[in-house]
């Protein structure tokens, strides 16, 4: 196949790719996904990747044009999930006439999982993961090679390791009814709820990211404390939903009046429906205020490791890191690109001091919650 031909192929895909996110928005409006990084009324701005956005200027940090150029073959096991990040994948594919880029969406535990048994025939380069905890459990099996240093220095040190670097991140939150509430009222130390909140909690307890979350909380205060915490939250009545999105909008519905999630669902909320009355609280220092991390790393089966590089280098671009922070609502983690919808920043959050790999230990979190009467 000629360049010209090349070319033209990924042009039409990537017409398709615009389409069929726009008509994936309209599908998935209202809908709930099973994983952290499938559900949401998230609105696609593939059109707009580093074009800016109104309210919003032209990206900072280093574009991509000025970025070494991508050539050859490259496969990716990705754990974020296509709706979400295959509009950024497939733009930055765009670019690049003699890259052959292949994309493997599934969970991220189960491509840790397939790396570990396709052994040294892992067809995978890179493993691009929606939390810390997987990329830290391929890590620790001995399966990624070192993240070249001026890559890793992209990023700030404590969303990075020499094998593993973060691309964006997400904040624990505590979302509340802002028609009955106002931040004093909710508490800044989650170990106080429900006691200290007089209203209606909700949660979901069989998703991934409170499971993090818990996870969290058994590092920083220890099982005991955590069971008792779990045990009075299922004594409170809180209302259980399948993922944090539904709890999100149970909130803004009146439904109930506050609950755990990451902050982005909150984000996803107001995009679809701006005079929502659900705003964003911060607990400090504590399990309820995690940062968790999606991010990526080299597999140690890569055949081409300065391509595989710089496509991670890639997902820090202006363009990539803008993307995140107005079309999935994440914290961009370069210092040039700034959240939206108001949010702190990253240094304005009182953020625990937690290895995040750690939270990858989740079958003894689900263990714990079942022992305190979790229906999981």
């Amino acid at each position: 196949m000629t360049n010209h031909d090349q070319a033209e192929t990924k042009m039409n895909r990537r017409r398709y790719l615009a389409s069929a996110a726009a008509v994936g928005a309209v599908g998935l409006a209202g809908c709930n996904g099973t994983t952290d990084d499938s559900d949401g009324d998230s609105q696609s701005n593939i059109g707009q990747i580093g074009s800016g956005r109104e309210g919003r200027g032209l990206p900072g940090g280093t574009p991509i044009s000025e970025m070494p150029d991508l050539s050859g073959e490259l496969t990716v096991y990705s754990g974020r999930n296509e709706f979400l990040v295959g509009p950024l994948v497939g733009y930055i594919d765009d670019q690049y006439p003699d890259l052959d880029l292949t994309v493997r969406y599934a969970d991220s535990t189960d491509h840790v999982n397939a790396i570990l048994n396709e052994g040294e025939g892992s067809p995978a380069d890179v493993f691009y993961s929606v939390n810390a905890g997987s990329l830290g459990a391929l890590a620790g099996e001995g399966r990624t090679q070192a993240i070249p240093s001026d890559v890793g220095g992209l990023v700030r040190e404590e969303f990075r390791t020499d094998q593993w670097i973060g691309t964006s991140g997400r904040a624990r939150t505590v979302p509340y009814d802002s028609s009955e509430y106002d931040d004093d009222d909710v508490p800044s130390d989650v170990m106080d709820f429900p006691e200290a909140f007089d209203g209606d909690l909700a949660w979901a307890p069989s998703y991934g990211s409170c499971q993090a979350f818990v996870t969290a909380m058994r590092i920083l205060e220890g099982d005991e404390t955590t069971r008792e915490w779990l045990e009075a939250v299922v004594e409170s009545g809180a209302t259980a939903y399948d993922d944090e999105f539904r709890v999100c909008e149970e909130i803004a519905n009146g439904t109930v009046d506050a609950g755990f999630t990451n902050h982005y669902y909150i984000q996803r909320v107001l995009d679809g429906s701006p005079e929502a009355t659900i705003d964003t609280a911060f607990t400090e220092g504590d399990a309820g205020a995690v940062f968790n991390v999606a991010g990526a790393a080299i597999v140690d089966t890569a055949s081409d490791v300065d391509l595989a590089g710089n496509f991670i280098r890639h997902l820090l671009s202006a363009e990539a890191q803008d993307y995140f922070a107005r079309s999935t609502f994440e914290y961009p983690l370069i210092p040039d690109v700034e959240p939206i919808g108001g949010l702190p920043t990253i240094d304005e959050l009182d953020v625990p001091d937690i290895d995040l790999t750690e939270l990858s230990d989740l079958e003894a979190t689900v263990d714990l919650m079942r022992e305190a009467g979790v229906d999981i």
